[in-house]
């Protein structure tokens, strides 16, 4: 018997991902999932596999965990979304949770980094070819802070500040701003 012999409704597959930003309350973001990547399970999340999930659990709906542990909750979910780019998160650690508060400092270390997804798949396909198990529909569960994420590329860009986030595209936008300033004078 294969994994594609498995009825779809009882398959369990954990996608791992990293953050992208923390603050030192304890506020971060990040993409829990990047769409169209495959990942070293060999699967890959299509866009729109979570929108149903999302629509009847919402963010208060799926558990934020450390390492996938449910004896282990760690914060909440403050919002979760599709985007074009992948599945969005902003997360609050838990500041009376000894654990979420070893995370954050780990977190702001950059010791600890990465973000997993825990969903029963709804709908799939495997590309025989390739063996790519592309992922059509799935119903999130969870999602933990882990140590080793599964989709290597995706990295820690954003470093949330007390006022705003700190990725490129901000610090872009300010490097113009600055310059268009110089320019006037």
């Amino acid at each position: 018997m294969t994994t594609d012999d498995l009825p779809v409704w009882r398959t369990k597959k954990y996608a791992d991902l990293t953050l992208a930003g923390v603050s030192g309350d304890g506020v971060f973001s990040g993409y829990a999932s990047l769409f169209g990547e495959v990942d070293l399970g060999k699967d890959a999340i299509a866009p729109g596999a979570f929108v149903r999930s999302l629509e009847k659990r919402g963010p208060s709906g799926v558990r934020m965990l450390f390492q996938h542990d449910p004896a282990e909750p760690i914060g909440r979910w403050r919002t979760i979304r599709e985007d074009a780019r992948g599945l969005y998160v902003e997360g609050v650690l838990s500041p009376g949770v000894a654990r979420a508060r070893e995370v954050l400092s780990l977190m702001k270390s950059g010791a600890l980094d990465g973000l997993s997804i825990g969903f029963q798949t709804v709908r799939s396909r495997t590309e025989r070819a390739s063996g790519v198990r592309r992922i059509l529909e799935a119903d999130l569960w969870e999602i933990s802070i882990v140590t080793f994420p599964m989709l290597p590329s995706a990295r820690v860009s954003n470093v949330k500040n007390a006022r705003w986030f700190r990725d490129r595209e901000t610090e872009l936008v300010r490097t113009m701003r600055r310059a268009a300033r110089m320019m006037k004078r």
